[in-house]
């Protein structure tokens, strides 16, 4: 187990339990409301590469702007893990293909076919494949360990201003 990884989702459940907390929502099961979460930030990361859009001459969204994309599923990602319970994953070992958006859209497919097998039958193994799948997805983006580190750390920063303005 990576020890940063854990730190993430330590960050992650104190956000989730006050998210909760504010909101009255002790008790409450948040997975199905989780898993659209993920899936819509899934889609706008998606959106920000552009991967999918033959049509347009557009170019991607910056890294920055990806990245930030990318994290924002992080969050839900590791919030599915802990609504069920599940231990901290650990850091997939995966293999990059060449990055094309032809590739791209397979691995955006990919996560969200791992995400609707997961939503079918919630169990750890089928948690494990999804986070396996986004993970290879951010390494395909070009994300490091650090960059995801750095960029979680910023985001659930901001996530907990969000809650102190009632977001």
């Amino acid at each position: 187990m990576s020890a940063w990884l854990h730190d993430l989702y330590d960050l992650q459940k104190k956000l989730n339990d006050r998210i909760v907390a504010r909101h009255g929502l002790e008790g409450e099961d948040l997975l199905e409301k989780h898993t659209l979460a993920f899936m819509v930030e899934l889609g706008e990361l998606a959106n920000e590469t552009r991967c999918f859009k033959f049509w347009s001459v557009k170019p991607p969204s910056e890294q920055a702007v990806i990245l930030e994309e990318y994290v924002d599923g992080l969050h839900f990602i590791l919030s599915l893990g802990l609504d069920l319970g599940y231990p901290t994953p650990d850091k997939p070992d995966v293999s990059v293909q060449k990055q094309s958006a032809e590739r791209l859209t397979d691995s955006f497919l990919d996560v969200y076919g791992a995400c609707g097998r997961f939503r079918d039958q919630p169990s750890e193994e089928r948690f494990r494949e999804l986070f396996i799948a986004f993970w290879r997805l951010g390494a395909e983006l070009g994300f490091d360990e650090e960059a995801i580190r750095k960029a979680y750390f910023k985001k659930n920063a901001v996530n907990h201003e969000r809650q102190d303005q009632n977001y």
